[in-house]
């Protein structure tokens, strides 16, 4: 996983100011399935409108790739978008002719104002006060059969909101932005049609996405995504993330600290009461899973956040979620360890986690299929460590699948797989027998004293009681 420190006094790529995150959570599950269907129609609307796809905001380019440089969206013509873009040009140059009169002034910073620049304070103040003729019931009527017609696949009227002079300065606006995300897309951080979001700002780190995840259009056609590493809001640009740092309370995961060791935590979080942080948190991680389906959904689910702490809070370092009723024992239905954390003994440290849950639940868990590549690795590496940790203490004669399983938590499926992996078990006169390999035990003995016992877990360190019920 390739991942670059990122540099802290890094210039923003955004081009929209926000404060928040999309609001992908309400009280109920009938408004959020409302909410999923208004996003599919206004994709299906911006869909339409870019298969007409002539024509920029700009007015400087013959096609427009994305709804922010569709002229239609705007309620506008790619002929007139060009007037606009000449008339602009031409503005630009008086602007420009203006002040280098002014440059010829010595320290202007210090002197009055000009006639001329007093001339055109009254002429702003004079065209801010006026506004278009029109009732307001008029007006009002107009925007409500505009919105019946068009819906969302349309820019509203914005006629008659405010003066012709601030409409203007906005038109410009966001012409700029639409400009810029053009170059943007000419520098291959925006694709055509595809909406990825290809680098994520997170914390310290600047880490490349592996998979899509259905953020948002607004945010996904950026191209890079900036997030609180605390609260995992989402947002635009490096200066609408540097404002909300600076207000942001949050410091660790909402929920109940259950286990701490060192500077190792894991907060339990309840779907149903954390709602919006938890749909963040699944969409994140679809940016580096494959198989991930859950994103909205996460009443009936339970996530067990584990982070890092220093002078500066509780990094997230990864999670597993798992349902709060599973008739089929599965103890993990997700689990992801963020990239930069990667090789580096968490992914284990989490698993051994769920199963210190299982055994306090006195269950049997295995992990809900199917496994992402990365994760059955890493659930095949730990069953091994499991197992041969277990026939290295074993001092027995017989060994039962039956009695491994209940001591280690772990499913006799996953145990028989894992066996038959190493070539542990043979079926010898009609019985299965298990074979006590001591080279691999050396091996794991070997491999065990030199990666010593920092990245462990240590269940005196767990404060925890199964939840009853949901």
């Amino acid at each position: 996983m390739p991942r670059r420190k990122r540099n802290t006094g890094s210039s923003s790529d955004g081009t929209e100011d926000s404060d928040f995150s999309a609001d992908l959570g309400h009280t109920d599950s009938s408004e959020s399935d409302a909410n999923m269907c208004r996003n599919t129609r206004l994709t299906r609307a911006s869909g339409r409108l870019s298969e007409s796809s002539q024509g920029h905001l700009t007015g400087r380019h013959e096609r427009h790739f994305s709804i922010s440089g569709c002229p239609l969206y705007h309620n506008l013509s790619a002929d007139e978008c060009k007037v606009k873009a000449s008339s602009r040009e031409k503005q630009v140059e008086e602007r420009t002719l203006s002040q280098r009169q002014d440059e010829t002034r010595p320290s202007t910073r210090h002197l009055a104002a000009t006639d001329r620049q007093l001339r055109y304070k009254e002429k702003i103040l004079v065209m801010r006060k006026k506004r278009n003729s029109g009732s307001l019931k008029d007006v009002s009527e107009k925007h409500m059969e505009r919105g019946q017609r068009h819906g969302s696949s349309q820019e509203p009227v914005l006629e008659n909101i405010t003066s012709d002079y601030d409409l203007e300065l906005f038109r410009r606006a966001q012409a700029r932005a639409s400009e810029d995300l053009e170059k943007l897309r000419l520098q291959s951080r925006v694709t055509e049609g595809s909406n990825m979001i290809k680098a994520l700002v997170f914390g310290f780190y600047e880490l490349d996405t592996w998979y899509h995840s259905p953020y948002p259009e607004e945010y996904a056609r950026l191209g890079r995504l900036y997030m609180c590493e605390f609260c995992l809001k989402y947002m635009k640009s490096q200066t609408i993330l540097r404002r909300h740092m600076a207000k942001c309370v949050w410091k660790h995961p909402p929920g109940d600290e259950i286990y701490r060791k060192g500077a190792i935590s894991v907060f339990e979080v309840d779907g149903k009461k954390n709602k919006i942080y938890c749909q963040n948190l699944c969409l994140l991680a679809k940016l580096f899973l494959d198989h991930k389906t859950l994103y909205y959904d996460v009443e009936p689910f339970l996530f067990y956040v584990m982070t890092e702490a220093d002078n500066t809070g509780c990094h997230l370092v990864g999670y597993f979620s798992k349902e709060k009723n599973s008739f089929l024992n599965y103890n993990v239905s997700c689990i992801l360890t963020m990239p930069q954390y990667m090789r580096q003994g968490y992914g284990k440290m989490l698993i051994d986690f769920s199963y210190l849950l299982s055994k306090v639940e006195e269950r049997v868990g295995s992990p809900e299929r199917p496994l992402s590549d990365l994760g059955l690795i890493t659930y095949r590496s730990y069953w091994r460590d499991v197992l041969l940790r277990y026939l290295h203490d074993f001092k027995g004669k017989e060994i039962s699948i039956k009695e491994i399983s209940q001591e280690t938590a772990v499913n006799p499926v996953d145990i028989v797989s894992t066996l038959q992996s190493l070539q542990m078990l043979k079926y010898w006169k009609g019985k299965h027998l298990v074979m006590k390999r001591q080279d691999l035990i050396d091996d794991w003995k070997a491999k065990e004293a030199k990666r010593g016992s920092c990245k462990t877990i240590d269940p005196n360190a767990l404060k925890w009681t199964p939840p009853k019920g949901s």
